[in-house]
């Protein structure tokens, strides 16, 4: 496959882009990680799995890619990063852990969950915590070049004077002197010269516990700071692609630009992607506000949104129907259709096992597969690669029914490509569609089993009511009674 034949959608630019790597034959890509002070929720993993996607079609192309992706675990104050409270040390007061205990555990939950998820790990995981030391260093060396102050103690960058060489707001599209008007009411407030700038470096209050020496005070980094001092540090002082939410686009990712600029005084990326939200009623998923599923909560059907569990495997391939830049809306109806459409795809390919072949082929699977290819050359466009993927479930049908002929060569070439593409590039597993038609007929069983149940309640015979439902748990079949009506779950399907 050709390798220059990738576009990608630049945030920086707003528009796509041909894809020309700054080494050939290999890509950088940065991908802002998780703050690891709670279970990952699935709008975060959205995120990530966007990102998986564009690390292993990379691959698949043929590139040999370095993927960092950084673990927030130094601690850093709500607000921008500049006050409130710590919500590291916040759920250490609450739990009653050290920060560090936090810190593993929700690392660890996070490994675990993208595990399920099939993700692949990235080539280098830094942490905050293990960088203080070049966090510093850059500190030093943007005061050093006149872009930053030091104010009892606490370092902040002088966003006003970087902006007279370079341009602060490019990527997010905003405007200094309109944010200078908008906040002209704060001018007054804490040690700032003006209230656009930010913190590269916090002297610690007395009760904050994650600390560390530096030449201005015992403190910490701001949180822009980590990722300008571990992306440049295993990727270089410019790099291909640097990746995360849409959300982190203003101020995180335009404080990045304009730290590694003032510092190395190049523009740090060649491509910005972000990636868009997965909302719940309508609403951006959000630990904050409480508007969020677990990704456990959702494989296991322990909870009052969805109908039934659905597997990872299943919730990956739902978020992969939508293009990675576009919103997606989480309800039960969707990611049922999902399932229907998973099953049926991994149906399909299972019946290439068992497919007659002819001289020649009823459809040009090389013409076919090139579209494959166009859908992902086109800024990742999942979606589309999707219906091109059922299009071939169509003509694998037809096979089977005999309408439709294919070659052996074509027959190799069509399980390949659909092997690539379900396995290598979309990362999905052979797992939840397995066995499918079988778990069609137990679906249909344990519904007949439920009707039965729910006229007995009605009779009033509540013996046999509770005997279908004992018994079902016995099998390892839990009936979950709703507002809905009376779904069922199988334990231990992850």
């Amino acid at each position: 496959m050709k390798q220059h034949d990738l576009h990608i959608y630049n945030s920086l630019t707003k528009t796509k882009e041909k894809f020309t790597p700054i080494h050939e034959g290999a890509v950088g890509m940065y991908v802002c990680g998780p703050t690891v002070y709670s279970n990952v929720h699935l709008g975060n993993c959205r995120t990530f799995l966007s990102f998986d996607l564009v690390f292993r079609y990379l691959k698949h192309l043929g590139y040999k890619v370095r993927y960092v992706r950084n673990i927030t675990d130094a601690g850093h104050l709500e607000n921008d990063g500049e006050s409130g409270e710590d919500p590291i040390l916040r759920k250490a007061r609450i739990e009653q852990l050290e920060p560090m205990e936090v810190v593993q555990r929700y690392t660890v939950d996070f490994h675990t969950t993208m595990a399920k998820f099939n993700a692949h790990p990235p080539s280098i995981e830094p942490t905050a915590t293990g960088h203080i030391i070049e966090q510093i260093q850059i500190v030093e060396k943007i005061i050093e070049e006149g872009f930053a102050y030091e104010t009892n103690g606490s370092v902040y960058f002088d966003v006003l004077k970087f902006n007279k060489t370079y341009e602060y707001g490019k990527l997010s599209g905003r405007n200094l002197e309109d944010m200078i008007a908008n906040t002209r009411e704060l001018s007054a407030q804490t040690d700032k010269k003006n209230p656009q700038d930010f913190a590269l470096w916090k002297k610690a209050e007395p009760q904050h516990i994650m600390r560390w020496p530096s030449p201005w005070s015992d403190g910490f980094p701001g949180w822009h700071l980590e990722c300008t001092a571990m992306s440049t540090k295993y990727l270089g002082d410019n790099f291909d692609i640097h990746g995360g939410g849409m959300d982190l686009k203003f101020p995180h990712h335009e404080c990045e630009i304009a730290q590694a600029e003032a510092c190395n005084h190049i523009s740090p990326v060649n491509y910005w992607m972000h990636a868009n939200m997965l909302t719940l009623n309508g609403k951006k998923m959000s630990k904050s506000t409480g508007n969020f599923i677990l990704p456990d909560d959702m494989f296991t059907g322990e909870n009052d949104i969805l109908s039934k569990p659905f597997s990872p495997t299943v919730t990956k391939f739902f978020m992969y129907q939508a293009h990675y830049r576009s919103i997606l809306d989480f309800s039960s109806e969707a990611l049922e259709a999902s399932e229907k459409g998973f099953n049926r795809l991994m149906d399909a390919y299972r019946m290439l096992d068992n497919t007659e072949t002819s001289e020649k082929t009823s459809l040009d699977i090389t013409s076919w597969r090139k579209s494959c290819y166009d859908a992902m050359n086109d800024d990742f466009n999942s979606p589309i690669l999707i219906a091109h993927l059922f299009e071939a479930v169509k003509f694998i049908n037809a096979l089977k029914e005999g309408k439709e002929t294919i070659s052996t060569e074509d027959l190799k070439l069509l399980k390949q490509t659909m092997h690539d593409f379900l396995f290598d590039v979309l990362g999905l597993q052979n797992v939840a569609g397995e066995n499918s038609q079988d778990g069609e007929k137990l679906t249909g069983a344990v519904e007949l089993l439920i009707e039965l149940r729910n006229q007995a309640r009605a009779n009033k015979d509540f013996a046999t009511s509770d005997k279908i439902r004992d018994q079902l748990a016995e099998k390892g079949i839990q009936l979950k009674d709703g507002k809905e009506g009376t779904t069922f779950q199988l334990f231990n399907n992850v």
